[in-house]
C-alpha cells in the first residue's frame, strides 16, 4: 500500500513537471506535424489494454497517416507488411505509413509525451509494462503460449510510459523476451526499481537505441 501511494504521488509530480519542461517541445512538434502531412496532431489509434484488461485510449503525437493502424490490418497492398509485422513482434524497422516528422519523433519518443495524460488520469505510470493492443496480446501469446502467466502478471500492474525493457533494448526485444523482462519488473517492482528506470530513460529518449 505505501508503494502504490508513493508511486502515485511520484506520478501525478513527476507528469506534472515534465509537461512544464516539455511543454515548448510539444508546440514545436504539435506544428510541425500540421505542416508535415494532413490529419490530426495526435494518433488515430484503437485503445490499449490497462490494468486488470481495462482498455482506455492512449494519447500520442501522431507519426504516421491517418488511419495508420486500420490500413495496416485491412488494405491488401499492406498485407505482406502486415504478415511481416506480426512475425516480428508487432514492430516493423522500415514502415512506410511513418511520416518525415514521425520518423524523428519515434526514433526520440517525443511522440509519447502527451501519454503524460495518461498518467495524470491514472491510467498508466511513468514506469510499467507496455501498454500493449488487444489483438497484440491475443496473437502473441498463440505464438508463444508459454506467456500466458506472464501476461496475467503485466496486467496486474499499470502499463507505464518507460519500463524495464525499454532502458535493456527498447523496440529491438521480441515479445516473449519483452513480456518477461515486464514480469519481472511487477514481480520486483519498488521505488528504488522505478527511479532507476526513470533515471535510465533519457539516454534511451536521447540515443533513439532500437526505436522504430
Amino acid at each position: 500500500m505505501v508503494y502504490i501511494l508513493l508511486k502515485r504521488a511520484i506520478d501525478i509530480c513527476g507528469s506534472l513537471i515534465l509537461w512544464i519542461i516539455f511543454f515548448p517541445v510539444c508546440l514545436v512538434t504539435a506544428v510541425a506535424i500540421k505542416l508535415d502531412s494532413p490529419g490530426p496532431i495526435l494518433a488515430d489509434t484503437p485503445d490499449r489494454v490497462g490494468k486488470e484488461g481495462r482498455l482506455f485510449k492512449l494519447f500520442k503525437f501522431r507519426s504516421m497517416i491517418v488511419n495508420a493502424h486500420e490500413t495496416l490490418r485491412t488494405n491488401p497492398k499492406f498485407s505482406k507488411l502486415y504478415s511481416e509485422y506480426k512475425k516480428n513482434s508487432y514492430k516493423l524497422k522500415e514502415d512506410p505509413r511513418v511520416t518525415r516528422i514521425g520518423r524523428f519523433i519515434r526514433k526520440h519518443s517525443i511522440d509519447e509525451i502527451p501519454q503524460l495524460l495518461n498518467v495524470l488520469r491514472g491510467e498508466m505510470s511513468l514506469v510499467g509494462p507496455r501498454p500493449y493492443y488487444p489483438d497484440e496480446l491475443v496473437d502473441q501469446q498463440r505464438k508463444y503460449p508459454h506467456t500466458q502467466e506472464l501476461v496475467k502478471v503485466v496486467l496486474s500492474a499499470k502499463p507505464g510510459i518507460t519500463g524495464h525493457w525499454q532502458v535493456s533494448g527498447r523496440s529491438e526485444v521480441n515479445f516473449d523476451k519483452r513480456i518477461k523482462m515486464d514480469a519481472d519488473y511487477v514481480k520486483k517492482r519498488s521505488i528504488v526499481l522505478d527511479i532507476t528506470i526513470l533515471f535510465k530513460s533519457p539516454w534511451a529518449m536521447i540515443s533513439g537505441k532500437g526505436a522504430v
